[in-house]
């Protein structure tokens, strides 16, 4: 490894495994982007290493290439851009510019871009692998991508000089099946500015409390099918959103829409940021994350933060960052999923209860200053 440096100077540090920054093409975009400008701003060089190719969600979201962003080096790596081929394609190319780069620190993001830690490692690098979730695990993935992915978390457990992971499960998981020690540093969230629905109406009709919102990504653990279902059997007037734009899920999300057709309640908004997902976050009666598997649900921690009663599945990742602030259904149970719905629509009380404690709990549980603190200590070690 190079040089060890003491606690307070600067370190040298490349960033890879994401798409690129700044988006909010996914969740390991936004921690990125959260953690890296912190650092930056502490003093420490940051070179990040971005995909080239098209947004996951379409070329008409594609942003203009930066040389820097508050702060941060930016470089753009080759990329096949095609399903399966792009992650492992841009983490090849800045895997190898990051081992051959002066770098303290080199910090990969998810499993699969893990397969090419041996490289920097071999020359001497520090390799820190945050493992967002059990990625091989995800539906959308083919056999190709998938053996890659546990290809990827069999490099990063033994090759990373230390893993972090976003949820005590994927920490036992580890545990139990590597004997391989994690390092569990949950997610932040920033406290938002509230906003009133007016983009929102003018573009979709929707005003205060009168829907009830899922935004993330259109892929199948996310339990969307659930939420349709459910919802298309609740007596209510209030509508569903689904907001969000697919990721290599084209598909997935087109059949979501046959599913919804016959229920004009039903609104797909596409992919969403800006002003617009402020509002539908500041202004949704509900937010409801009914998930098959998360690593550690950003879409959650916004949501809360932005004051919301949230109806989440009792898998692990949800359950433990809602505790008791939230209502809580049977995982892929639709008719209890229905039935929460039902009982929330109905009792406006209880959700306004929800409402009222949920930004200063999750804002106070979940600090970025915090994890940026504790991810510099990781990389001194």
């Amino acid at each position: 490894m190079n040089k060890r440096k003491n606690k307070t100077s600067p370190l040298k540090i490349a960033v890879l495994g994401h798409k690129t920054i700044p988006s909010r093409q996914g969740g390991i975009e936004i921690v990125v982007e959260e953690l890296t400008v912190r650092m930056a701003k502490l003093g420490h060089k940051i070179t990040v290493y971005n995909r080239n190719g098209h947004h996951v969600s379409g070329k008409e979201f594609d942003e203009k290439k930066l040389n820097e962003y508050k702060g941060i080096r930016m470089k753009y790596v080759p990329t096949i851009d095609k399903k399966g081929l792009a992650a492992m394609s841009a983490s090849f190319f800045a895997a190898v510019a990051a081992a051959f780069g002066k770098y303290d620190v080199v910090h990969f993001h998810a499993e699969g871009p893990c397969a090419m830690m041996w490289l920097p490692k071999l020359f001497g690098k520090r390799c820190i692998a945050t493992v967002h979730g059990l990625d091989h695990q995800r539906a959308k993935w083919g056999k190709l991508a998938s053996t890659y992915i546990m290809l990827g978390e069999k490099c990063a457990v033994k090759c990373a000089d230390e893993i972090i992971v976003l949820s005590e499960g994927v920490q036992s998981y580890f545990r139990e099946v590597y004997g391989r020690d994690t390092k569990f540093i949950p997610n932040g969230v920033n406290r938002p500015v509230i906003r009133k629905a007016e983009l929102i109406d003018k573009k979709f009709g929707l005003k205060k409390d009168e829907y009830i919102l899922f935004l993330g990504r259109l892929v199948p653990e996310k339990g969307i099918t659930y939420l349709i279902e459910g919802f298309k059997n609740v007596k209510t007037d209030k509508k569903l959103v689904i907001a969000g734009g697919s990721s290599d899920t084209d598909e997935f999300a087109n059949q979501l829409k046959e599913m919804a057709k016959d229920d004009d309640r039903i609104i797909f908004t596409g992919f969403v940021q800006g002003q617009l997902l402020d509002e539908l976050y500041s202004n949704a009666y509900i937010y409801s994350l009914p998930s098959d598997l998360e690593g550690m649900p950003l879409s959650l921690l916004e949501a809360m933060s932005y004051g919301n009663c949230c109806l989440v599945s009792d898998i692990d990742e949800c359950a433990s960052v809602v505790e008791d602030k939230a209502i809580i259904f049977k995982k892929s149970n639709v008719g209890d999923l229905q039935s929460k719905l039902q009982e929330a629509c109905e009792d406006a009380r209880r959700v306004q209860k929800y409402k009222d404690e949920a930004a200063d709990y999750i804002c106070e549980k979940y600090n970025w200053d915090d994890v940026v603190e504790r991810t510099l200590e990781l990389y001194r070690r």
